[in-house]
């Protein structure tokens, strides 16, 4: 179910980029009179799931959820439809209008992807608003994993910047380690200032790790809910006990509780904790599974999040500063595919990847984060200057612009191949990574 969850919202999202994007080369077109064939949602090879004709257009679904496409008149794309350019070029021809008309419809569904992330964000911080935990609430310190130990962290550890650049968003600090290439963390330890080195070509395992929780924060272990059945129960354990000792041993926070419980799985112990303000031990018998059946108190009791409303008006400048941020960050990201040090290609996924982010249960609110991300991205990839993407019919007409000469139909139609060619292999590439590490790096 938690798979069909995510596929499901995978294929909306997706849709909904696809959609969007193909929107703002269709509205381009029509404002230059400029004749729009097809309209497709996915790719329809042989058969079109459902389709219907209007004002000259055909409108359909594909069964292919690869993308989407607009075919415009005379113009060379994936179609690769070249009898219609054998013919005279006609008035509502993509090829017989003024170059910074074609570049305008070329941009045009990058342009809507940029202008979809900013009413995403506008609507997100109208309606929800803006939560985050800053470092500086971090009180108790954070908790790491083995990697985040090898990187040099310890348990206890009170992040104050990454590369002496302090991080006002706690959970941002991970990212902000791979993207920016740090090479430093500087932290509180034993009230002492540390300046951790990040360890040469530690970012290359940063990115292959794809947990985010390398870093965590620390917090005390109070119970918030008694599960029944389970040896917490019958111990006598109550929402609000705060455990903070096992067999003598003190164990403040729940990562402690978590690492020493660990060894005594099927063992009678003693638990220590504090109820009412009087300090209580209490006998319990621990699970097979070393736990023992309690749930912990929310989190955010701990801490004061920073919350923030936005009027509608508000949240415009704060949504347009979220969508150039993403822009930026993103354009980083793919910085790193040439780094020597980070080797980001080697953990670059396909859609088995892009699904995985999205939550198992449907969150709206993660949903719509989820998809106004994806947007920037995909305005970003369809950018670049690959022929076949927006950005290869983009380069050509800058060319043509500036040197006041166009490309001919044959050289735009070898370049098509080429860059269908390079899409294939990249799109092969990221999905046999996917599949690799589903079967082979488990």
């Amino acid at each position: 179910m938690d798979i069909l969850i995510k596929v499901l919202q995978l294929l909306l999202s997706l849709s909904i980029l696809v959609i969007f994007h193909e929107f703002g080369h269709f509205i381009a077109a029509k404002i230059f009179k400029t004749r729009v064939e097809k309209f497709y949602l996915f790719f329809n090879p042989w058969f079109s799931l459902f389709k219907f004709n209007y004002k000259g257009t055909e409108y359909g679904i594909g069964w292919l959820p690869l993308g989407g496409y607009v075919k415009i008149s005379g113009m060379i794309d994936e179609s690769m439809d070249k009898e219609a350019l054998k013919k005279p070029p006609q008035p509502w021809e993509f090829r017989s209008k003024p170059a910074w008309q074609r570049l305008i419809i070329m941009l045009g569904g990058v342009i809507v992807n940029v202008l979809l992330a900013v009413f995403i964000y506008v609507f997100m911080l109208t309606y929800w608003g803006e939560q985050y935990l800053p470092t500086s609430e971090v009180k108790y310190g954070i908790t790491v994993d083995s990697l985040g130990y090898q990187m040099g962290l310890r348990n206890g550890d009170k992040i104050i910047s990454v590369d002496g650049q302090p991080v006002e968003e706690f959970h941002k600090i991970p990212a902000e380690i791979i993207i920016e290439e740090a090479k430093t963390v500087q932290v509180i330890r034993n009230g002492k200032e540390v300046n951790v080195d990040i360890p040469k070509g530690f970012l290359n395992k940063l990115v292959h790790h794809r947990d985010p929780n390398f870093i965590g924060f620390r917090f005390p272990f109070q119970v918030g809910k008694v599960l029944k059945g389970t040896p917490a129960e019958k111990a006598g354990l109550q929402p609000d006990d705060q455990i903070i000792g096992i067999n003598g041993k003190k164990t403040l926070f729940f990562d402690e509780f978590r690492k020493e419980i660990a060894g005594l799985k099927g063992q009678k112990t003693e638990i220590e904790i504090v109820r009412n303000g009087d300090t209580l031990i209490k006998p319990i018998e621990v699970s097979a599974s070393g736990t023992i059946g309690v749930e912990t108190k929310n989190f955010n009791s701990y801490f004061n999040l920073k919350k923030k409303q936005y009027s509608f008006w508000e949240a415009i400048p704060a949504g347009t500063v979220k969508t150039y941020k993403g822009v930026e960050s993103y354009l980083k990201q793919l910085k790193l595919l040439f780094s020597s040090e980070v080797k980001a290609y080697e953990s670059v996924g396909g859609f088995i990847t892009i699904g995985s982010i999205f939550p198992s249960t449907w969150d709206w609110q993660a949903f719509w984060g989820l998809t106004a991300f994806l947007s920037i991205m995909l305005a970003i990839l369809n950018v670049l200057p690959i022929p076949a993407l927006d950005g290869g019919h983009v380069m050509f007409l800058l060319y043509e612009i500036i040197a006041r000469r166009k490309p001919s139909d044959k050289f735009l139609e070898y370049a098509q191949i080429v860059g269908m060619v390079i899409l294939f292999g990249l799109l092969i590439f990221a999905n046999g990574n996917d599949i690799f590490r589903l079967f082979f790096n488990k």
